[in-house]
């Protein structure tokens, strides 16, 4: 039990410390975590198994939405938006259908944004220290 909270206070630590870019990573490896639960509760028939973890998915490619500046990133900011959406409703007839497919093709979205955010994160945070 004290391992448990332990590990729950360094995360939620890591989480209250990080830059906005270090978070949206996060963001993004939880939601795709979350995405691969899924498929393995579908897997097993785990109904609300794979309920939970595609609420959660939701809630976090909601809170990618709620945080788009689109003052700030404009055309860029406005196009993810339309993603974030086309991927709600995708994980939304996925989930209805069983469709391992269809969250699979989520996943590899989420990645490849994954690796493109992780570069510019990278190059933002490179830049910053060198002030």
């Amino acid at each position: 039990m004290l391992g448990n909270r332990g590990a729950q206070k360094y995360r939620q630590t890591a989480i209250t410390t990080a830059t906005r870019g270090q978070v949206l990573i996060m963001l993004y490896e939880a939601a795709i975590k979350y995405l691969h639960r899924a498929v393995a509760c579908i897997e097993k028939k785990d109904r609300a198994g794979k309920g939970a973890a595609i609420g959660k998915t939701h809630d976090i490619l909601m809170e990618l939405i709620n945080s788009l500046d689109h003052k700030i990133g404009g055309q860029v900011s406005n196009d993810l938006e339309r993603l974030y959406n086309f991927m709600i409703e995708q994980l939304i007839k996925a989930n209805g259908a069983n469709d391992i497919d269809g969250i699979k093709a989520i996943i590899k979205n989420l990645d490849t944004l994954l690796g493109a955010w992780r570069v510019a994160v990278a190059q933002t945070e490179k830049g910053s220290h060198a002030k």
